[in-house]
């Protein structure tokens, strides 16, 4: 049996998922040291930056994306007639159906692709939070934990599912690849 590249992919991002969910339990396993509490929401009302905003404070983070496919292939892998279909550019895109989201190439191509808030969230606050502070070499706990609060390490629920493994168990639409 020959299983379609999208049902591979959909697979190995699922098996990847499980095995981060599998680390993170047994570290949540240990007994804390300290109650842990639930990440706060961050500010609402926030609006998407693009990618350059956040790799001007997080060079070495936004480098290692740079190697990943989210950043090469995300948008490029979508055929010039698909780039407005929804159905393919809520995965392909940043902040889709956002009211600050991805809306065309045009108007918004800093969010064209998988790239940090598609992970995190939209980071406008952050952003505002952090530029002042692009010349502190280390930053205060205080300071710290304001940029911390202000954007999510990772959206709620599976954000990786919501793509990945929402096609794991079938084939990827399809489509003419032009």
């Amino acid at each position: 049996m020959k299983l379609s590249r999208a049902v591979v992919v959909g697979i190995v991002a699922a098996v990847i998922c499980a095995a981060s969910a599998l680390v993170v339990s047994n570290v949540n396993s240990q007994p804390p040291e300290e109650p842990t509490k639930p990440e706060p929401a961050p500010p609402a009302g926030q609006t998407y930056t693009g990618v350059k905003k956040c790799a001007a404070c997080h060079l070495k983070q936004y480098q290692a994306w740079k190697k990943t496919k989210h950043a090469k292939e995300a948008w490029d892998s979508v055929p010039a007639k698909y780039r407005t279909d929804a159905n393919c550019i809520n995965c392909h895109s940043t902040g889709y159906g956002q009211p600050s989201g991805f809306k065309d190439e045009t108007s918004t191509a800093n969010l064209k692709g998988t790239s940090c808030e598609a992970c995190h969230g939209p980071g406008s606050e952050h952003d505002k939070l952090c530029t002042p502070l692009l010349n502190v070499k280390k930053l205060s706990p205080e300071q710290e934990k304001t940029a911390r609060d202000s954007i999510y390490k990772i959206l709620p629920g599976n954000v990786c599912q919501r793509c990945h493994a929402s096609q794991g168990h079938k084939e990827h639409p399809k489509y003419e690849k032009e």
